[in-house]
């Protein structure tokens, strides 16, 4: 019977250690708006093999369920506008990066 006991409560230890042993991640966004309005069409955050993509509405744009990291954002311009690359857009933890205005190169 204490045999039993002893290996219960051993168990439910390792059980209640292993459920601490994991971290949540927590996403983050990038966000920002782009001048003029009407001259891009989607935002994307590219890291690695990892793409993640939002559209543009009214000029203003926000990428969600962004993981920690280092991004490079892109946005798609049309014509006769150029698409634009910045390098190092940095999401925290939970936390929302504001690019702020980009104007868009014809």
């Amino acid at each position: 019977m204490k045999a039993t006991n002893l290996k219960m409560a051993a168990l439910g230890i390792t059980a209640a250690l292993g459920l601490f042993a994991f971290t949540i991640v927590k996403t983050g966004s990038i966000k920002g708006t782009v001048a003029p309005s009407a001259s891009a069409t989607k935002a994307f955050a590219v890291s690695g093999m990892d793409t993640v993509k939002a559209t543009i509405d009214n000029g203003s744009f926000n990428i969600s369920d962004v993981k920690p990291g280092t991004y490079k954002l892109v946005i798609e311009a049309m014509p006769p506008y150029k698409n634009f690359e910045k390098e190092g857009v940095t999401v925290a933890d939970g936390q929302s990066t504001d690019v702020g205005e980009i104007t868009l190169q014809q």
